[in-house]
């Protein structure tokens, strides 16, 4: 589990491809103390696994649905990527509980400055949008950030310059790809409201169960 408070950046400095996935080997720009082998770093926001570890370089394996729903199937020799290591309990949650796990991939439409922000605006495919509501919260490359605008095949961030400056935010232009992970709430919501079983129990139904005319009544819909 992620916050989306991304720790710094890294450098991938080699791709060995293994089998239908990949093994990274990625430089940190900041020290990796404390973390070991087996621990999960979140690498442009797809949780992965640390397997060798000297020093500030790390080496992780990418798995063939990591690559084909992820940027990192396109990943390239010299690129910057995002880092943060996994959530312990005692940390603040400054942003919003990310998975790691990537739901598809983004592009950059448009970038505009406005004051002293960029507003970016992503299209997504509507798979993707359905899941995504104004000032709700959406992972980019797994940077946590705030929804302004959205529409069925677009969102809209308003992004400072802290977070230009502290991730590849800042270096992404119009067409690049990006790794999008939605709030995992709304889809836990959907999944409870439109499966068939969601009031039933193995033992039959469940006083209360959560379906269409729960949520209305409770005044969510």
């Amino acid at each position: 589990m992620f916050t989306g408070i991304i720790e710094g950046l890294g450098t991938i400095t080699a791709i060995h491809p293994s089998g239908q996935g990949s093994r990274l080997s990625i430089t940190s720009d900041f020290d990796l103390d404390g973390t070991r082998i087996g621990d999960s770093i979140a690498v442009n926001g797809a949780c992965l696994t640390a397997v060798v570890l000297e020093g500030r370089r790390f080496v992780v394996d990418v798995s063939p649905e990591t690559l084909q729903r992820s940027v990192l199937g396109r990943a390239k020799i010299a690129e910057r990527v995002n880092l943060e290591r996994a959530l312990r309990l005692s940390d603040r949650l400054d942003g919003h509980l990310v998975s790691g796990h990537v739901d598809g991939i983004g592009i950059l439409k448009e970038r505009k400055p406005l004051a002293n922000a960029i507003i970016i605006t992503y299209n997504v495919p509507r798979a993707l949008s359905r899941y995504m509501i104004e000032k709700g919260s959406v992972a980019v490359d797994g940077t946590s950030l705030t929804i302004n605008r959205c529409g069925e095949t677009f969102f809209e961030v308003s992004i400072i310059p802290h977070t230009a400056g502290l991730t590849t935010v800042g270096l992404k232009k119009a067409g690049d790809a990006v790794n999008i992970e939605t709030d995992m709430i709304g889809k836990y919501v959907e999944r409870f409201v439109r499966s068939p079983d969601a009031s039933r129990h193995e033992s039959g139904p469940l006083e209360g169960g959560i379906d269409k005319a729960f949520l209305a009544k409770s005044g969510f819909i």
